[in-house]
């Protein structure tokens, strides 16, 4: 018997991109089973939502809903609410990404064979710019992404965290969806409340997808600042989440401020930092080697500003957002609703 397939899309001002996602995400769809994509749109100003109605014309199983909170959290759980009734499993996509073929009937497939809740993927980055492809070089290395598995891993298997891609519908609801009150880090603060209800998450390492990093050190920046921001939210409401790997980039830009503050009485400490610089020096030199490009030399400086920015973001958080430990029996499931009601259970 075929499955119920719900697939959302959010979005805000991707005209540029929109023809290519709902292309990709048709190729070598699972034939016996339904398959609705719907387009979550914030607000665009730029077309998108024209060009979505057009290509509905000649695509029935394409729609689009308005996204009135704007966010990406917003619009997978307003997608969950109208249409979550009749689907099963329920695949969450990004605009700016890129799908191989037969990305929804392989997730489907991971699915049924591993008899996970959710199912992640990993995220190849590259790009069209210098800083880009030196952003995905460096976040291909332990400096750039401390091992996350998700992060250009390549081994399949059960986690506690990765780039989302599919849920089942059931395990989605009952954890309450996306806590729409986090614009960054979301997926992880749900990955913690899935687990907690024991929902399992399965990474599949065949199914790969590419990411577009910043193409500039600002964009990139303030995007980690977001990451770390949200990471301290979601470490306070899920203790157990914190991973030595998260912790120690707080704690090493701390100590290296500590130490240059610390230094006219005792110079040796500006060793400590110096290593830092060394490590990012070296990193930039062997990438610049191993891809015969001057882009690698840029590297070390977006390693910094992932590093600085994430840290920075993390202690924000920490000082300016209060967070109460979650509990499983604190959860909300996330109810169905007819169309355009949107309040949360």
């Amino acid at each position: 018997m075929g499955l119920s397939i719900l697939v959302v899309v959010p979005t805000l001002n991707e005209r540029a991109h929109i023809d290519g996602v709902v292309d990709a995400l048709a190729m070598d769809w699972p034939q016996q089973h339904r398959v609705r994509v719907v387009v979550a749109d914030g607000g665009s100003t730029d077309g998108t939502v024209q060009r979505v109605a057009e290509l509905a014309q000649s695509r029935p199983w394409l729609s689009l809903l308005p996204n009135p909170r704007r966010i990406q959290s917003a619009a997978v759980n307003l997608a969950a609410r109208v249409d979550g009734g009749w689907a099963d499993v329920l695949i969450r996509c990004d605009a700016h990404a890129g799908y191989p073929a037969g990305f929804v009937r392989r997730l489907i497939e991971t699915l049924e064979r591993t008899g996970a809740d959710a199912v992640v993927v990993p995220m190849d980055s590259g790009g069209s710019n210098c800083l880009q492809r030196a952003v995905a070089w460096v976040s291909d290395t332990p400096l750039g992404s401390g091992g996350s598995a998700h992060r250009g891993g390549r081994r399949s298997g059960f986690i506690d965290h990765g780039h989302h891609a599919a849920f089942r519908m059931a395990s989605f609801l009952r954890a309450g969806g996306y806590d729409e009150s986090f614009t960054h880090n979301e997926d992880a603060e749900l990955d913690c409340r899935q687990r907690a209800l024991g929902s399992r998450i399965y990474l599949d390492a065949d199914i790969r997808i590419g990411y577009s990093p910043r193409g500039t050190l600002a964009g990139l920046w303030r995007q980690y600042f977001n990451y770390g921001r949200g990471r301290s939210r979601t470490v306070r409401r899920h203790p157990s989440s914190l991973r030595a790997r998260q912790l120690a980039v707080p704690m090493y830009v701390a100590s290296c401020v500590a130490a240059v503050l610390l230094a006219s009485w005792w110079p040796a400490l500006l060793l400590w930092p110096g290593l830092y610089v060394a490590a990012l020096v070296l990193v930039s030199a062997q990438l610049a080697l191993r891809y015969r490009s001057v882009c690698g030399l840029l590297a070390g400086p977006a390693a910094a500003a992932m590093h600085w920015a994430w840290a920075l973001g993390f202690f924000t958080g920490m000082i300016t957002t209060r967070e109460q430990i979650w509990t499983p029996e604190a959860a909300v499931p996330l109810t169905i609703h007819a169309v355009g009601v949107v309040e949360r259970g």
